[in-house]
């Protein structure tokens, strides 16, 4: 078990999150006795898993977890799928007694080949194995993708002292793939017929990048609060931009980091004769029609792309995008109750946090097109790529450590789904911390429907309020219903875990997005 532990830190696994079971003591017998590794523990596997993926995000470093056997590791499909998608290197380790012979059905025991299918592959491992004979994982983490460790024959195992004594540095991301040819002939030749660049969700070390691409080109842009760039770019931000490209999709579409979550994107697959360039970190496409994907890091893509020309907004977006914005704007002052009021109140108040949080599809969608754009916000982060409601509170709290002030903005149903992050908090080092939740009774941007029993089915507000949620999790609650309510954000405390139940009124809601369309 020694010896698995100074595998993973030799690819850079400092950090462990560990699951409790019994035949999991061996390993976490040895992780007890490495000082060199950070330990987290969590009882509920879903949570944990989301918490390993949160601290990926946050430190770009590898991230293992003990899960137990296969019953409990099937818990962490919705993470696993979410750190493949975000091609984010998640370590995760199930253990078995004994080999398995197939298809056994034995008392507590499930068979474990391939149990996460395309989105991590299986590495068996018998025990022991001395470190030697354990493969390289350096190579495998430096690709970003996740990895499952099957441990086979546990039961037993003596467990060294000593053997991890550091852990190195995270392993050199692997360098850009596909030729540049198509994109550097768009720039220089066509690109004056009319191109839109779109940046979705970008690590830190990629926005300079980006920013200097935006800059440069002069172009629209769409921007994701994820990329951390929203709020610096200034007028090149296409207000109402994705309602606008809808209606007239330009010819050429260049999108830089993870897949985008406006609706123009989707709406892209239906818009055959727009010609869509991707620089992407994950090398999804982020569509099902061909488009053309560059995989690497954005920064050296754009250095091998040498000179890019001034482009500019030759198909007068600018003008339409001033529209709009006046028309917002008129808007959110007439329904200052609306959702999307309220989530532009908070966003004032979430602008001088270190880390800002979005949980949920409803409430990423809400804040790219309402949160404020005067103050920059340099660390924006989510975890709903996949598009699931799961582990937004233990993801959230990972991407705390180490922040004096975090803000999270999540949906009813999303708080609902991961109480059990309560675990986490007793563990997290001082600092505020204020999650937002937008009380809709779980209608989320659900379409009108007159058909009651459909409603039903459709909209189920969860059996937990954000009241119960606080207790549970040891926060102060405080209501919000207006603008006003939200001053209350600077008087807590350094050291606080606070509930925001955002209660919109939904007649207000529904007249300010009909307004916009």
């Amino acid at each position: 078990m020694d010896s698995l532990v100074s595998s993973c830190a030799r690819a850079g696994v400092a950090e462990w999150v560990c699951c409790p079971g019994e035949l999991n003591t061996p390993l976490l017998t040895a992780l007890a006795h490495c000082a060199a590794v950070h330990r987290w523990h969590a009882q509920d596997e879903r949570s944990a898993a989301f918490f390993a993926l949160g601290r990926i995000q946050a430190t770009a470093r590898p991230v293992a977890m003990v899960a137990g056997g296969a019953a409990s590791a099937a818990a962490l499909m919705p993470a696993v799928i979410e750190a493949f998608y975000e091609r984010r290197p998640l370590i995760v380790v199930t253990v078995d007694d004994e080999p398995s012979s197939g298809r056994v059905g034995a008392y507590a025991r499930a068979e474990q080949d391939s149990l996460f299918g395309m989105y991590a592959p299986t590495l068996e491992l018998h025990l022991p194995c001395a470190l030697p004979s354990l493969p390289d994982l350096v190579p495998i983490c430096a690709e970003g993708f996740p990895l499952h460790i099957h441990l086979h024959g546990a039961e037993g195992v003596r467990v060294g002292r000593g053997e991890c004594h550091v852990v190195a540095d995270p392993p050199s991301p692997t360098p850009f793939r596909a030729s540049l040819a198509d994109l550097s002939s768009l720039l220089r030749f066509r690109a004056s017929e009319g191109l839109v660049l779109l940046l979705g969700a970008l690590d830190p070390d990629e926005q300079e990048s980006a920013l200097w691409l935006a800059r440069t080109l002069r172009v629209p842009v769409l921007a994701d609060a994820t990329s951390g760039l929203r709020e610096k770019l200034g007028p090149l931000l296409l207000r109402g931009g994705s309602d606008i490209l809808t209606d007239a999709p330009p010819p050429f579409v260049l999108r830089v980091g993870a897949v985008p979550s406006f609706p123009f994107w989707r709406a892209l697959e239906e818009m055959p004769d727009t010609q869509v360039f991707s620089i992407t970190r994950s090398g999804f496409p982020g569509l099902r029609r061909e488009s053309v994907v560059i995989e690497g890091e954005p920064e050296q893509v754009m250095k091998a792309l040498d000179d890019v020309p001034r482009v500019g907004d030759t198909l007068n977006y600018f003008p339409r995008a001033r529209s709009y914005a006046g028309l917002e704007e008129e808007l959110l002052l007439s329904y200052p109750e609306s959702d999307a009021s309220l989530v532009r109140a908070f966003s004032q108040h979430a602008a001088f946090a270190e880390v800002m949080f979005l949980g949920s599809p409803t409430s990423t969608v809400l804040w790219n097109r309402f949160a404020q754009l005067q103050s920059p916000l340099y660390y924006v982060r989510q975890s709903s790529l996949a598009g699931g409601a799961d582990g937004a509170l233990s993801a959230f709290f990972a991407n705390t450590v180490g922040a004096s002030f975090s803000c999270a903005l999540i949906g009813d149903l999303s708080l609902q789904r991961d109480v059990a992050a309560v675990t986490f908090v007793e563990q997290l080092p001082i600092g505020k911390r204020v999650i937002a939740v937008l009380n809709n009774e779980g209608a989320g941007l659900a379409p009108a429907c007159d058909h009651e029993e459909l409603r039903r089915l459709i909209v189920q507000p969860p059996q937990l309020s954000p009241a119960d949620a606080a207790r549970l999790l040891g926060a102060e609650y405080y209501s919000i219903r207006c603008e006003a309510d939200f001053e209350i954000i600077e008087g807590l405390p350094d050291d606080s875990l606070s509930i925001l139940d955002i209660l919109p009124d939904p007649e207000q809601s529904r007249v300010l997005r009909n307004s916009l369309g």
